[in-house]
């Protein structure tokens, strides 16, 4: 019977200190760990068009190589082509009816940015760079000049 009790014991322990570990493990804030592991190296994007993947919470660091007209049809969506230092293009299509539009975008411009990653020949494309309105999608985010959009 002691035997029996010591078992239970030592389970219990053990299980108490790892729900303990896990939760100390687990970010508190989770957008703060998205922002922290957002800016992916320009390797993953340049995997993810390799294999020609899609539907990948991405981020990274580009310049600004040119500023397209918006998207009216459907959701409204501010374009431009980004490269990254590895030389491959992305467009970047940020939906300006959930998320603010980046202000002051010029050719030439630093950005960071986080989002879902879609495959296509010329590089690929990066959407849902703003907060889900239903809480379902990972949010994403633009930074430019020192200020967050999402």
């Amino acid at each position: 019977m002691n035997k029996l009790i010591l078992i239970v014991l030592l389970a219990f322990a053990g299980y108490t200190g790892f729900n303990q570990y896990l939760a100390s493990s687990k970010p508190a804030d989770i957008e703060a760990y998205a922002h922290q592991q957002s800016l992916s190296s320009d390797s993953a994007f340049a995997n993810a068009f390799k294999n020609r993947a899609s539907h990948l919470q991405l981020g990274g660091h580009g310049t600004i190589v040119k500023v397209l007209s918006d998207d009216n049809n459907g959701s409204r969506h501010q374009r431009f082509i980004v490269r990254l230092n590895s030389g491959l293009t992305l467009l970047v299509a940020h939906n300006i009816d959930f998320a603010p539009r980046v202000a002051s975008l010029d050719e030439g411009d630093s950005i960071n940015f986080y989002g879902q990653y879609e495959w296509n020949q010329k590089g690929g494309l990066v959407h849902w760079t703003h907060a889900d309105p239903n809480g379902f999608h990972v949010a994403g985010w633009i930074e430019h000049k020192g200020q967050k959009y999402q």
